[in-house]
């Protein structure tokens, strides 16, 4: 029989890592929940983050790609060192793009188990936030990733068929948003009141553009400012019921969302040259 000497793995190793949340641990520590490629979902500690003295210092700051050298320890991985490779400040600098990088950030964690490769679920966060950084508007960016997670996940929204017959769907008849039977229910098949989970057909054709478009023609649609609320309100039920979670950040974002709103008044002529939603 061959003899295989045991390698024991390193005890330090280096990662890239995007930094999901993070809070206060005993007197001057810090412990983060990180997404790595290779990895998936990690548990760390910046150890001494808190003292003015501490060469990590501000680095360590959520919703920024790192790269970062980790040590194995009993309980946490421990962070020795920090490069930022992409800080994404300007999404940072408004409280809308900002709360919609947290809210995006919930729900990749929520659908991540610790240790489990996650490189495609990473990329696609990464690829969010470089587009919320680049400029584009931010409710554009989270249905972009809802949608696009829900297909990681094998749980992608029916828009095309009844989710009950399976028949196609047509452009002159009447739909409802049924989350729990998967997407669309036709209005032949039996189920809720369609006072209750109607869907309109422009809200229908968004729903297809979100699963069919790239980033590039999902940002240069017309949409109505009603259609893309009833937009949201259809991918939040359905997430929170594919996930069996409704992610608290979304609170905070409907609170500063609101309050830009009254500040801020929509700037429609910036739209008046973009073209319509495509036709299902």
């Amino acid at each position: 029989m061959l003899y295989r000497p045991i390698v024991p793995a390193p005890r330090r190793y280096t990662t890239e890592a995007i930094v999901l949340s993070r809070f206060d641990y005993a007197e001057a520590d810090r412990i983060l929940t990180l997404m790595t490629p290779g990895g998936g979902k990690l548990k760390v500690i910046a150890k001494g983050i808190r003292r003015p003295t501490s060469r990590l210092g501000g680095s360590l700051e959520p919703f920024a790609e790192l790269r970062l050298a980790l040590a194995h320890g009993r309980t946490f991985e421990v962070v020795t060192q920090v490069e930022v490779v992409h800080p994404w400040l300007r999404m940072r600098d408004d409280l809308v793009s900002f709360g919609t990088a947290e809210y995006l950030a919930e729900l990749a964690d929520g659908v991540l188990e610790e240790r489990h490769a996650s490189e495609t679920v990473y990329l696609l966060l990464k690829r969010a936030y470089e587009i919320l950084d680049a400029g584009m508007a931010p409710a554009r960016v989270a249905r972009w990733f809802e949608m696009r997670l829900a297909d990681e996940l094998g749980v992608r929204p029916e828009v095309d068929r009844c989710v009950e017959c399976g028949r196609l769907l047509e452009a002159d008849e009447r739909y409802r948003w049924v989350p729990p039977l998967g997407g669309v229910l036709c209005e032949r098949c039996p189920g809720p009141p369609h006072d209750r989970v109607g869907l309109s057909l422009e809200g229908l054709k968004v729903l297809k553009a979100y699963q069919r478009l790239d980033v590039e023609a999902l940002a240069a649609l017309r949409i109505r400012p009603e259609v893309e609320r009833e937009v949201e309100r259809a991918m939040r039920e359905f997430l929170a019921y594919s996930l069996d979670r409704s992610p608290r950040s979304l609170a905070f974002l409907d609170e500063v969302r609101h309050s830009a709103a009254t500040i801020v008044p929509p700037a429609a002529a910036a739209a008046a040259g973009s073209p319509p939603v495509p036709s299902p």
